[in-house]
């Protein structure tokens, strides 16, 4: 079996006790250098503090990973030796080929699900790119939150997709959303993206049990699971629609095209906000962490009445 369970999280999932699942590629592609290593250790450190333990995932050595030791960790980090990035459609290639990779939201929701893990934490998903009209330029996430029974713990869909597509999309594939402590869907770096949700709950214990009964339908998959920003780094809305379409207009004027607007519009967002949205990303995933660890705490509660 090429899953390899690091022995904390065997330990822990033999026991009942809960876990949660942290992707990897926030350290390898997402964050800046030393930010991403800081921040990858400080959501670990939430998740434990709330009373889980976590499991960041990522692909080494013809192994898929579930926790890992911290230089594996430290190497990810490392920008000057850049690793692969891993959805769940390149698992079995990366597998083949030995490499070192980062996991996505999708590949870690699968990694998870085969683990035995039912809940894990990120800081928005990927979804329905804003030229997907003519590009067709859909995130694998969409997909297997339909097809995958995981809980996932995020502010929502980033800020450069089109979010209100993403948002129908989720719906077209079956996916519910639910806000903890928010009626409307959040922005990312944004409280609100001004979309009303259909369902709210107000605790852990009420969002385990919407997860509880969502995993028991047969055929269910994933469940998002939807927080703001914390409020002391969260940007309005209007002010980040502003840097992106900025970042839009640059890249077209610099013959910028494909897979290159994206992180052109990222970097031109991280210099127009100064360090506000590096800031707001990584209030973000931590709060996540923390919270997909209550609620993991309140399912494993549910589990032993």
């Amino acid at each position: 079996m090429t899953l390899h369970l690091a022995e904390e999280v065997r330990d822990a999932l033999n026991a009942g006790r809960p876990v949660v699942a942290l992707e990897s590629s926030l350290v390898a592609q997402g964050l800046p250098e030393p930010h991403n290593l800081e921040t990858a250790i400080a959501a670990e450190n939430a998740v434990r503090e709330a009373g889980a333990v976590p499991a960041t995932t990522a692909i080494d050595a013809g192994k898929l990973l579930v926790g890992l030791p911290h230089p594996l960790l430290e190497r990810l980090a490392d920008r000057t030796h850049p690793v692969a990035k891993s959805g769940s459609r390149d698992l079995g290639p990366l597998l083949a080929s030995g490499a070192r990779a980062s996991t996505t939201v999708s590949a870690t929701m699968r990694l998870a699900h085969m683990a035995g893990i039912r809940v894990m934490a990120t800081g928005g998903i990927g979804g329905v790119h804003r030229d997907a009209a003519t590009s067709h330029d859909v995130s694998s996430d969409v997909d297997e939150l339909a097809a995958t029974p995981v809980a996932v713990v995020c502010s929502g869909p980033k800020s450069i997709l089109d979010v209100s597509a993403t948002f129908e999309l989720l719906e077209t594939r079956r996916v519910p959303i639910v806000g903890i402590g928010t009626d409307t869907l959040p922005g990312f770096y944004a409280a609100s993206a001004g979309l009303p949700l259909s369902h709210r709950v107000d605790t852990p214990a009420d969002a385990a049990a919407a997860v509880a009964a969502h995993q028991a339908l047969p055929g269910a998959g994933g469940i998002l699971l939807v927080q703001p920003a914390p409020s002391e780094v969260a940007i309005a809305a209007d002010e980040v629609e502003g840097w992106i379409e900025e970042g839009i207009s640059s890249a077209a004027a610099a013959g910028i095209r494909g897979a290159a607007v994206t992180p052109h519009v990222l970097a031109h967002v991280a210099t127009a906000s100064g360090d506000r949205a590096l800031r707001a990303n990584i209030g973000l995933i931590i709060a996540n962490a923390r919270m997909a660890a209550l609620v993991a705490v309140a399912l494993a509660e549910r589990d032993d009445r």
